[in-house]
C-alpha cells in the first residue's frame, strides 16, 4: 500500500506530527518484520524471542537469565505485551506483571538486527541482539549485564536457537568506543560504518528508545549533527524516546579493507551470507554514487513505498547487486550471487507445496521466476543436502575465487589510496591467522572442501584402490578413491573421487572432509604390489586404521579466539608405520617369521633388521589444520624424529600428544611399543622441564648404522655412522658448549660398559675409563665439554703398564693448563678422574682408580709429538723419542718406519711390545677459522691414538 510522501523542512520548522508520522510508519514496518521473524521460528523457539525484552525490563529471579539482584534492568518505554507474559507464565507460573511496576530504566534500547524477519531467514540462522545501557553504569554493573547476556545465550541453545547478544552503550558505539574484540560474532574493530548500515537497514525494535536517524531525512544526513541537536535543544523530541547511534552520510575507505577481511572470516563457515555482503562491500567501494542500502530504504519510508517486501533486506541487498552486476557485465558473478541468495534462504522450492504460500516462498517464487531458471536448475540446488563430492569441490572453488577476488580488489584499492585500514593491529593478526588457516595451501595441508557448502559429504560406500603401473595401468602407482566400485575393470570408465599417494592420505582427507561416517561401508581393492617391501593390505587394516584416526580426528572445528591470539603449535601427533609395508614381505610370503631373542624392531635379530619401513605423521595444530608428511627412505624414523623436534623448538612448553598406530602385521605390536617408547624419551630428553631445546646428543641405533640427534641453536639435525670407529670420531669432536652423550634405552644394551661411560660424563671433569677385555684393554676417555673416544689395544702386562701411559699423557696436559692458568689463562683446569667398569650379569659399575702421583713414573723411552700446521692446511706431526728429533720435513713418509726402527734399536732384548705417547702438543689453530685458546682433551686423545696406531703398524702390532 503506497503512502504519501513525507516532507520534512528543518528551514522552515519541524512540526511534531510530521515526526511522529515518520516514527509511526518506521513502527508499523518494524512490526510486520517482528511477525514475520518470529513466524520463521518454531513454537517452541518463539518464547525466546518473546521473553528477551521482559528479561532485560525485569530482574525477576524466576525468569532465564538471572545473575544478581544489581543487575541493570528497565526497558525505557517498554509496557509488557500480553505474548510476552504468557511466556513468562508458561516457564514461572508464580510470575505476575506487576512485579515490574516502577522499574528504572537502566536499559535505552534492545534491537534485533540482520537476517531475521527477512529473506535471508533460515532454520539455520542466529539471532544477534543489540542491547544498550546508559551511560553512566558502574563497571561492575556492566560487568554483571554482560553475565546475564551469557546465561541467556546458553538458555536460548537449549530451544536450538544462537543467540548472541552485544550489550554496549548508544554513546560508546557512537564514538567508536566499544572495548569488544573480534570474536565469532563480533567483529571487533573490522567494520563500524558497514554495522551501522547494516543496522539502520535490518535492525527491528524490540523495546527502548528508537533509532534518532529514524527522523533525519536521508537528503540531510551530511547534516545530521545539526539538525539532532536542533531537534534535542528544542524539544521536539522526548530525551527517553530516542537514542542516537550516529550518522552515516557513506563509508570512509578506512573501512573497506577491514570489512573484507571480516567477511572472509565470516566466509570459512557462511559462505553464502559472507558472499553477498562481501559483494555489497565491493560495491559500495567501486560505485560511490548510488548511496548506502539504508539511505535508499529511508527514502522508501519517507515517500511512502517501502512495503514490508520490497524493503526486505535481502531483496534491497540483491537488487543493488544485480543492478551492478548487470552494470559490470559479469553475468557468472550475478549467477553465482543468486544461487548464494537462494541457498542461504534455505528453501527447497521444488520439494515442499506449503513452501510456496509462505511469504518467504512467495518472494523467492517471484525472484526465480525474473531469473528464468529452469525446474532442472532448481532440483539440482533443493538436493543439496545429496550433493557429493565433485559438485561441493567445484561450487567451493567458485565461492573462493570470488571472495578472494573481492577481498584482493579491496586491497589494491587501499594501497593504491594509500589507505590506512581502520582495522586494528590486534583484530587484523587475529582475522588473517584464521583465513590462513582456513585457505592457505602448503605441502602436506589437507583441504577442507565442505566449509558450509552441504550439510553433509558422508558416503555409503567407499572404496580405496591401490594401482600399480605394472598391472598395466598408464599413471604412476598410487592409490585413488571411488565410489561404488563393484570390480577393478570399473576404474577404466568410472573416475576416482580423489587420488593420493598413500592410503593414508586419503583416509584423513575422507575423515577431514565427512565422507567417512560409522555406517560407511569400506572396501580395499589393491592390485598384486610391485616392491619388495610392499603387502597386500585387508579390509579389517583398513577399519583398524580409520578408527585409530577417527579418535583424534572427526570434522576438524574453527578454531578458538585464544588459540588464534597465540603462534600455532602442534597439538597431536599420530605416526601410523608401515601402513602397505611389509618390512620381512620375502618371509612372509612363505608363511615364514624371523623369530630372535633380540626384541628391538629397529635391530631385530641377528641380522639387525630395521622394522619400521615407512612412517605417516598426521599433524593437527592448534589453528586446527591437519598436515600430512610422509617418510618412506631407509632413514624414515630419524627423519621423523628430526622433525618433530623441529616443531617441538618452536614452543617447547607446549607439549603435543604422541600416539603410534601400526599396520597389522608380524611383530606390529611390538614396533607400535617401540617407536612410542622412542618418540617419548626423545622429546622427554631434549625438551624435559617444559624447556629446551637441551644441549645433548642422542645416541640410536637403526639396523647396523648409528644415528646421532642434536640441535645446533633451535635446529636439529642428525648424522648417520655407518661403523662404531666412524661413531668415535663423530663423538671426540670438539663441542661449543658442554653436550653430554644420550644413549636410546635399546642402542647400548649389548655394550653395558659404554653405557655406563656415557651416563658418568659430568661438565667441567676429565674422566677415563678402562675395561679388561680378554687380551685387550678397552678406553675412554670423556672430556670438560662431554667430547668422548674410546678404542682397545693389546693388555700383554700388568694394570700398571697399561693404564700409566695415558694417565701419564692426561697428567701432562693438564700440567700444561695449570702453568697457562697462572699465566692468565681464565678457564679452571679440569678434574682428572680414573674409573674401571666392571660388568657383571649384564649391568656395569664404575669403581674409582686411584692412582699415586709417583706411581706414574714409568720406565722405557719419553715419545713426544709436536703438530705443525702446513701451507696447504694439513697438519703434521715431528716426533721426538728420548730427545732425538724425526721431523717430518727431514723423513717425509718415511718419518713412521724411522721411529719405529729407533725404538727397535733402543730395546735391550728385542721384545715388541706396544708403544704410546707420553706427550702431545697441537697448534692453536687447528681449525683454520677460528682460534681456540684451549684445545678439548678429546682432541689430544683422537690425534694421539691415530699416531699411536700408525706407530705400532710399524712395528708389526695392531
Amino acid at each position: 500500500m503506497h503512502n504519501r510522501p513525507v516532507l520534512v523542512d528543518f528551514s522552515e520548522g519541524v512540526d511534531r506530527k510530521v515526526l511522529k508520522r515518520i516514527t509511526d510508519r518506521f513502527c508499523t514496518l518494524n512490526q510486520l518484520r517482528l511477525d514475520r521473524a518470529r513466524s520463521s521460528l518454531t513454537w517452541r523457539q518463539q518464547i525466546v524471542l518473546d521473553l528477551l525484552p521482559l528479561v532485560f525490563h525485569l530482574n525477576h529471579p524466576a525468569l532465564p537469565g538471572y545473575h544478581a539482584s544489581d543487575c541493570p534492568h528497565g526497558l525505557d518505554r517498554y509496557q509488557p505485551s500480553d505474548l510476552a507474559i504468557h511466556a513468562a507464565q508458561r516457564l514461572a507460573r508464580s510470575f505476575r506483571p506487576s512485579s515490574g511496576r516502577n522499574t528504572p530504566g537502566e536499559l535505552t534500547g534492545l534491537y534485533l538486527m540482520g537476517s531475521p524477519g527477512s529473506l535471508g531467514h533460515s532454520v539455520a540462522s542466529d539471532l544477534d541482539v543489540w542491547v544498550c545501557h546508559c551511560n553512566d553504569l558502574a563497571p561492575g554493573r556492566i560487568a554483571a549485564l554482560h553475565e546475564k547476556a551469557r546465561r541467556l545465550s546458553h538458555w536460548a541453545a537449549d530451544y536450538g536457537l544462537e543467540l548472541n547478544l552485544f550489550v554496549f552503550s548508544a554513546d560508546d558505539f557512537r564514538h567508536g568506543r566499544q572495548e569488544a574484540e573480534v570474536t565469532g560474532e563480533n567483529c571487533g574493530s573490522a567494520q563500524h560504518y558497514l554495522l551501522l548500515d547494516e543496522f539502520y537497514r535490518t535492525a527491528i525494535h524490540l523495546g527502548g528508545r528508537y533509532p534518532l536517524w529514524w527522523l533525519i531525512p536521508a537528503e540531510e544526513e551530511k547534516r545530521y549533527s545539526e539538525l539532532t541537536r536542533f531537534l534535542q535543544d528544542n524539544r521536539f523530541i522526548r530525551p527517553d524516546e530516542y537514542l542516537d547511534f550516529g550518522a552515516l552520510p557513506s563509508i570512509p575507505v578506512t573501512e573497506f579493507l577491514g570489512a573484507g577481511i571480516w567477511q572472509l572470516y565470516k566466509g570459512i563457515d557462511s559462505p553464502w551470507k559472507s558472499l553477498l555482503k562481501l559483494l555489497l562491500i565491493e560495491c559500495y567501494a567501486r560505485d560511490r554514487r548510488n548511496g548506502l542500502l539504508s539511505g535508499e530504504f529511508k527514502k522508501a519510508v519517507y515517500n511512502g513505498d517501502a512495503t514490508v517486501d520490497s524493503a526486505d533486506p535481502y531483496v534491497m541487498l540483491y537488487r543493488r547487486l544485480e543492478q551492478w552486476l548487470l552494470s559490470m557485465e559479469a553475468p557468472g558473478r550475478l549467477d553465482l550471487v543468486r544461487r548464494a541468495l537462494y541457498l542461504k534462504t534455505g528453501l527447497p522450492l521444488t520439494r515442499a507445496a506449503e513452501t510456496a504460500s509462505r511469504w518467504q516462498g512467495r518472494i523467492l517464487q517471484q525472484l526465480v521466476f525474473e531469473w528464468g531458471w529452469q525446474r532442472q536448475i532448481l532440483a539440482e540446488l533443493d538436493a543439496r543436502h545429496e550433493w557429493r563430492v565433485e559438485t561441493v569441490t567445484d561450487l567451493r572453488r567458485r565461492v573462493v575465487s570470488e571472495l578472494t577476488h573481492s577481498y584482493r580488489l579491496l586491497s589494491r584499492m587501499a594501497r593504491s589510496d594509500n589507505v590506512r585500514s581502520s582495522i586494528s593491529t590486534a583484530d587484523l593478526n587475529l582475522l588473517g591467522r584464521k583465513l590462513y588457516a582456513a585457505f592457505q595451501r602448503k605441502a602436506g595441508k589437507i583441504e577442507i572442501i565442505n566449509p558450509g557448502i552441504a550439510p553433509s559429504l558422508a558416503e555409503e560406500n567407499l572404496s580405496f584402490w591401490r594401482r600399480s603401473p605394472v598391472a598395466g595401468h598408464p599413471g604412476p602407482e598410487g592409490w585413488l578413491l571411488f565410489r561404488n566400485l563393484d570390480s577393478l575393470a570399473d576404474t577404466f570408465w568410472q573416475s576416482p573421487i580423489r587420488r593420493a599417494g598413500s592410503l593414508v592420505e586419503l583416509v584423513v582427507w575422507c575423515q577431514c572432509n565427512g565422507l567417512l561416517s560409522p555406517v560407511t561401508r569400506l572396501n580395499l581393492r589393491q592390485e598384486t604390489p610391485d616392491a619388495e617391501t610392499a603387502a597386500l593390505l585387508t579390509v579389517k587394516d583398513l577399519r583398524g586404521m580409520v578408527g585409530f584416526i577417527r579418535q583424534y580426528l572427526g570434522v576438524p572445528q574453527p578454531p578458538s579466539r585464544d588459540a588464534l591470539m597465540s603462534p600455532v603449535h602442534p597439538e597431536t601427533h599420530l605416526l601410523l608405520v608401515n601402513v602397505g609395508v611389509d618390512p620381512q614381505a620375502s618371509l612372509t610370503e612363505r608363511g615364514l617369521h624371523k623369530l630372535s631373542d633380540q626384541h628391538d624392531s629397529l635391530g631385530f635379530s641377528g641380522g639387525r633388521d630395521n622394522l619400521v619401513a615407512t612412517i605417516e605423521q598426521v599433524t593437527i595444530n592448534s589453528w586446527r589444520e591437519v598436515s600430512l608428511q610422509r617418510y618412506v627412505t631407509g632413514d624414515a624414523l630419524v627423519q621423523c624424529l628430526k622433525n618433530l623436534l623441529a616443531m617441538a623448538a618452536r614452543d617447547p612448553a607446549s607439549t603435543p600428544s604422541i600416539d603410534v598406530w601400526c599396520a597389522r602385521g608380524s611383530h606390529s605390536q611390538a614396533i607400535t611399543r617401540r617407536v612410542r617408547e622412542l618418540v617419548e624419551d626423545v622429546m622427554q630428553q631434549f625438551f624435559a622441564g617444559g624447556t629446551g631445546p637441551h644441549p645433548l646428543r642422542y645416541l640410536l641405533r637403526v639396523d647396523k648404522r648409528w644415528f646421532v640427534l642434536r640441535f645446533e641453536g633451535c635446529e636439529p639435525g642428525f648424522v648417520g655412522l655407518s661403523t662404531d670407529e666412524e661413531l668415535m670420531d663423530y663423538l671426540a669432536r670438539p663441542q661449543q658448549d658442554y653436550t653430554p652423550v644420550v644413549p636410546d634405552r635399546y642402542a647400548l644394551q649389548q655394550d653395558p660398559a659404554f653405557r655406563a661411560v656415557c651416563q658418568a660424563c659430568q661438565p667441567g671433569v676429565i674422566q677415563m675409563f678402562w675395561q679388561p677385555s680378554g687380551r685387550r684393554i678397552r678406553f675412554w676417555v670423556t672430556d670438560e665439554t662431554g667430547s668422548l673416544y674410546g678404542w682397545s689395544q693389546p693388555w700383554a702386562g700388568g694394570r700398571r703398564q697399561a693404564l700409566v701411559p695415558l694417565m701419564r699423557f692426561l697428567e701432562n696436559l693438564a700440567e700444561r693448563r695449570q702453568l697457562r692458568q697462572m699465566a692468565g689463562a681464565e678457564s679452571p683446569v679440569a678434574e682428572l678422574i680414573c674409573n674401571e667398569v666392571i660388568v657383571q650379569a649384564g649391568e656395569a659399575r664404575l669403581e674409582r682408580t686411584p692412582l699415586a702421583p709417583e706411581s706414574l713414573a714409568l720406565e722405557g723411552m719419553e715419545l713426544q709429538a709436536v703438530g705443525v700446521q702446513q701451507g696447504d692446511g694439513s697438519l703434521r706431526f715431528d716426533l721426538f723419542c728420548d730427545e732425538q728429533e724425526f721431523s717430518f720435513q727431514e723423513y717425509g713418509e718415511r718419518q713412521m718406519a724411522a721411529v719405529a726402527h729407533h725404538v727397535r734399536q733402543g730395546r735391550r732384548h728385542g721384545e715388541n711390545y706396544p708403544v704410546y705417547l707420553t706427550d702431545l702438543h697441537l697448534p692453536h689453530d687447528l681449525d683454520p677459522q677460528m682460534w681456540q685458546q684451549e684445545l678439548q682433551t678429546c682432541q689430544y686423545i683422537w690425534y694421539r691414538q691415530q699416531l699411536q696406531l700408525a706407530l705400532n703398524r710399524e712395528l708389526g702390532l695392531t
